[in-house]
């Protein structure tokens, strides 16, 4: 049975909080991300603030190089004085999921709920060569 960013939204959200967690640096690192792979695994990362990349891109370039290939759903998270939320993908980040990950499910924070959306919904216009 393939995971299911529903039944794992918890999971996943809790490994994002994680990594941020064990790695937050308000100069460095910010924002922290999980993927769920087709396979089960959660892969996560941090960004790297100063130099771009994003939590997201840094999450899904783990799985890659752990030779995952399919996608179920990703989150972001950052913390602030009230705790840990939720974030939206950034458009770079959008068009990047949608050409290595075009299925994933993407969780995240809308009208006070937290929700998921295919990254499609989420650029219906993306960049092509």
């Amino acid at each position: 049975m393939e995971p299911s960013i529903r039944g794992d939204a918890g999971m996943l959200i809790d490994a994002a909080i994680g990594v941020l967690a064990v790695n937050y640096h308000d100069d460095a690192h910010t924002v922290g991300a999980a993927v769920l792979c087709a396979s089960g695994a959660i892969h996560v990362g941090v960004n790297l603030e100063g130099y771009g990349p994003c939590a997201e891109p840094i999450a899904l370039g783990s799985a890659i190089s752990a030779g995952e290939r399919g996608f179920a759903g990703i989150v972001a998270v950052t913390r602030d004085d009230a705790g840990y939320r939720l974030l939206p993908p950034c458009g770079t980040c959008r068009q990047l999921l949608l050409r290595y990950a075009p299925a994933v499910d993407v969780l995240l924070p809308l009208d006070g709920d937290v929700v998921s959306r295919p990254i499609g919904d989420l650029l219906p216009i993306p960049y092509t060569e």
